[in-house]
């Protein structure tokens, strides 16, 4: 089986998020890139399926030189070969049709995504790549069972959970809970070293169109300064969510 996992660079969710000047696009500078942590569930998934079915895991990301720490991370944590595209991903559909494109030629039996990235948030790219490709797809995945050809997969809804199976191969997008977050994977020494000799593999692009562009971003304002009200002042209390708040 092989199985293709697709990974995000993204910012640490602890990194102070700034805009360039004219507000115009994000502003990397001193930013620490990390595996989006959904897609890192996927991976984890890819490498128990390498361990239990011999499957093959190949990630591909698509991204520019900068990416490539983090993708020597992934083959880190068990993958066995890696992609990247050369392209700096304005949108959603530039991204996906990117990864269907090398899938389309790859014959992967599975593709494995974390359901969103944390820096847009968009969710979009799972589904357009299975539509690219005319496969099953299941979002929101938290527990997946590979048996020959099909593949069960478990996926929460509101109020329960909703147990489906597809034919392989198909597209899952995962979520916490594809695996318990005790066993994500931190890359050992050995990890390490192995990662620098696995082949990475530099594609072109096969298109440059892109179907939606940002124009500009603006931080979240800061939050205004609080006013302590002492307990037994009801009443301005009353009169500053009246007059000042207009909640009441």
């Amino acid at each position: 089986m092989k199985i293709l996992v697709c990974i995000s660079s993204v910012p640490d969710t602890t990194s102070k998020i700034n805009f360039t000047a004219d507000k115009s696009a994000f502003d990397k500078n001193g930013i620490q890139w990390v595996i989006n942590p959904l897609d890192e569930f996927a991976l984890t998934k890819a490498v128990k399926l390498q361990e239990s079915q011999g499957a093959t895991v190949t990630v591909i990301n698509v991204g520019d030189a900068a990416t490539e720490p983090v993708i020597r991370k992934a083959l880190a944590i068990g993958a066995n070969d890696a992609i990247r595209v050369n392209l700096d991903p304005k949108d959603s559909y530039s991204t996906a049709k990117e990864i269907a494109s090398v899938a389309q030629n790859g014959g992967y039996d599975l593709i494995l995504c974390g359901k969103e990235s944390i820096d847009y948030n968009g969710g979009s790219v799972p589904g357009m790549v299975a539509q690219l490709l005319n496969q099953p797809f299941v979002n929101a995945s938290v527990g997946l069972d590979v048996n020959g050809s099909e593949a069960t997969a478990v996926r929460e809804i509101e109020g329960g959970k909703e147990t489906i199976s597809v034919k392989l191969p198909a597209v899952i997008a995962g979520q916490k809970g594809l695996v318990d977050e005790k066993d994500l994977i931190i890359p050992n020494m050995r990890g390490i070293m192995s990662a620098r000799t696995k082949p990475l593999q530099v594609v072109e692009p096969t298109s440059s169109e892109v179907k939606v562009q940002g124009v500009s971003y603006d931080s979240v304002p800061p939050r205004a300064a609080v006013k302590l009200v002492s307990a037994d002042n009801l009443d301005e209390l009353v009169r500053l969510l009246h007059e000042e708040a207009k909640v009441i």
